[in-house]
């Protein structure tokens, strides 16, 4: 008897040592389910639990678009390209910022004998539709133009960033603001960080709003002889244009990039160092990169959405990121961190991330628009 009774607890520890085992072996999960816009979303903007989809209508006579998300309702916004601006007709969203007044938005559509981009910029509201607004060409093109990246609206007014012909060497990152007449004119980088020298070449990609000013993100690269660094960085405004700060982010390894940004009270930036994942705070004052980010796969060419964080100085932060055309979901702070497994058929690359106040999050990614509840 005292044999049988052995043998059925080593059974049921067997049993339970092989169910542990592949309970560990199988990590968390998050289900994704697909929204339907009509069209294929591109780029994405969140204000008080709605959201903003700027979307492409392959083949149509308008291909730009744009679908105002409430719940469950869905609500089609105007969009109306000028007749005088060809290229408005054919633009693709590259940037979307909404404040629940006003919209910006920057689109691009290749054209010209060498299939530059060319640049247009829209304006409006949910309520009235977006208007593009046509530029002189020398506004965002010609032998000078760099490349556009971001649409921003900050209390202090409208912004539209990107790059231009140095003023020393390469490409200084450069600022646009609007004027009267609905036409923009680029801002003066000369003698601000946003200027490179012969020893540091600037170089960014992304900007967001952080009160009345904006942060830049991208890289910083140092010239010296027989040495080429490469270093995360942030460019901070006071107001807009006005006051350039720039911060170059902690523990950046031999090469390293910041590529996306989240800020409120505090900014959270995402992006690598030694081509893994890396997140820093930046509270206004000083930067920190925060400890324990999961060693994931992070490349040049690599797109990461904005982080999501509640703005708070310790509070949890999340990035989207793809890894081999998987979606994963990271989540934590400083030193604690997990990874969730994305489920619902959803393949990278991801694009766009926003959240609302409920914290149900939509994410653009392979070219679909999914949403989900993700950790707090």
């Amino acid at each position: 008897m005292r044999r049988v009774i052995a043998a059925v607890v080593l059974a049921a520890s067997a049993l339970t040592a092989c169910t542990s085992k592949n309970n560990e072996a199988q990590p968390p999960t998050i289900n994704w389910e697909k929204v339907d816009v009509g069209a294929e979303p591109v780029a994405l903007a969140e204000h008080d639990g709605q959201i903003l989809v700027g979307v492409k209508h392959k083949g149509a006579k308008v291909v730009p678009g744009a679908v105002l998300l409430n719940g469950s309702e869905r609500k089609t916004v105007p969009v109306k390209p000028s007749a005088s601006s060809p290229y408005s007709f054919e633009a693709i969203w590259y940037s979307i910022a909404w404040d629940g007044k006003r919209v910006l938005g920057l689109g691009g559509a290749s054209g010209g004998a060498h299939g530059n981009v060319r640049w247009t910029v829209w304006t409006g509201s949910v309520d009235s539709g977006l208007q593009e607004h046509p530029q002189t060409f020398d506004t965002f093109n010609g032998l000078s133009a760099g490349q556009m990246n971001a649409a921003v609206l900050t209390p202090a007014g409208e912004a539209l960033t990107g790059s231009w012909e140095g003023v020393v060497t390469g490409l200084d990152a450069a600022v646009w603001l609007p004027q009267a007449n609905n036409k923009w004119l680029k801002q003066d980088s000369a003698k601000t960080p946003l200027q490179n020298t012969k020893n540091l070449l600037v170089g960014t990609g992304y900007a967001t709003a952080y009160g009345d000013g904006l942060v830049l993100t991208g890289s910083q690269v140092r010239l010296e002889p027989n040495v080429v660094q490469q270093g995360a960085a942030i460019w901070r405004s006071e107001k807009l244009a006005q006051g350039w700060t720039r911060v170059e982010l902690p523990d950046p390894g031999e090469r390293s990039q910041a590529n996306t940004a989240t800020c409120a009270d505090t900014c959270v930036i995402s992006g690598f160092v030694e081509n893994k994942l890396a997140i820093w705070r930046y509270d206004g004052a000083k930067a920190q990169r925060l400890s324990g980010v999961p060693a994931i796969p992070v490349g040049d060419k690599d797109v990461l959405p904005p982080p999501l964080s509640d703005g708070s100085p310790d509070g949890d932060v999340t990035q989207v990121i793809a890894q081999d055309n998987k979606v994963k979901v990271v989540n934590g702070r400083e030193g604690n961190w997990r990874v969730f497994e994305s489920t619902g058929g959803l393949q990278g690359p991801v694009t766009a991330l926003v959240r609302t106040n409920d914290q149900e999050a939509y994410l653009i990614a392979g070219g679909t628009l999914w949403k989900a509840n993700l950790p707090s």
